[in-house]
């Protein structure tokens, strides 16, 4: 079966552009983790995978809640 990997979006954030895709459960075969919780991203979890839009090498998988909230964490220095 192939693996279902969902839309790709550009989100406009307090840091720059973002590109997000939307990975579903069936094409999550690996485990991450996440930058946002620290926790692991187990396979079969749907999720999504994050990069600056000029840095494809620095992409991320994240738990959607994480991400969505990201802005809302408190930052480093503030």
């Amino acid at each position: 079966m192939p693996a279902v990997v969902g839309s790709e979006t550009t989100e406009r954030r307090s840091d720059g552009d973002w590109i997000v895709r939307r990975i579903s459960g069936a094409a999550a075969r690996k485990q991450y983790r996440c930058p946002g919780c620290e926790q692991e991203i187990r396979p079969a979890t749907p999720h999504v995978v994050c990069w600056p839009d000029d840095r494809i090498a620095d992409r991320r998988h994240w738990h959607t809640v994480c991400w969505t909230r990201r802005d809302r964490r408190i930052q480093p220095g503030r």
